[in-house]
């Protein structure tokens, strides 16, 4: 895990679980991670019509060009990457573990931009891995951001977060301080390769 922000999303996550194996959709409090929130996102994960937006942060669909509320997120991946990115989805909410991975992204003009995407399990209403919270973040903002969209976006190597071995660390601290104290992160349970403001990107807390 190399992103700021995907460290604490993940300290946050880990902070409101306690000693539960995830949290609930109901722990999560957007103003503690309003550092995050642009590039944030929440997944209802359904078998039938698969994982879709709740919610999404401006700057990452301003990525896109567009709002990606309602949008399946296996659909934004290339083709090979779709029924992956199902699986990935499917297994994060299945087993109720994290995912953190590299992802290449290239806009209409050709241009390319790296990025890093973090999955996390949420409960709702008690019920385990009915929602997946997490960021998809660039780590250098392009310059067309906003202007050209991602056309293709490829996951590269990844690996699943074995949470339990965490439940000590990292330790949550929110916002600039966070971002100046990343703490390593131990875990690998398995490893395989594989600016415009849209309306309607905050994340809410009824309904999500």
């Amino acid at each position: 895990m190399k992103h700021v922000l995907s460290h604490e999303l993940y300290a946050y996550w880990n902070a409101q679980r306690g000693m539960h194996v995830l949290p609930d959709r109901a722990d999560i409090e957007p103003g503690a991670i309003r550092g995050v929130l642009a590039d944030t996102f929440i997944l209802a994960t359904s078998a039938s019509a698969g994982p879709r937006f709740r919610l999404a942060g401006t700057r990452l669909c301003a990525l896109f060009c567009r709002e990606l509320k309602g949008e399946n997120f296996a659909s934004l991946w290339t083709p090979d990457g779709c029924s992956e990115m199902h699986a990935r989805i499917a297994t994060v909410a299945e087993d109720s573990i994290g995912l953190v991975g590299n992802a290449r992204a290239q806009n209409a003009d050709g241009a390319l931009v790296d990025l890093e995407l973090l999955l996390l399990p949420l409960g709702l209403r008690g019920i385990a891995g009915k929602r997946i919270i997490g960021t998809l973040a660039p780590f250098e903002a392009p310059y067309w951001l906003g202007v050209t969209p991602i056309t293709n976006l490829t996951l590269g190597s990844f690996r699943h977060l074995d949470a339990a071995l965490d439940r000590d660390a990292p330790v949550f601290v929110s916002g600039a301080v966070a971002h100046a104290r990343t703490p390593s992160l131990p875990s690998v349970k398995r490893a395989q390769h594989g600016l415009k403001v849209y309306d309607g990107g905050l994340l809410e807390r009824t309904g999500s």
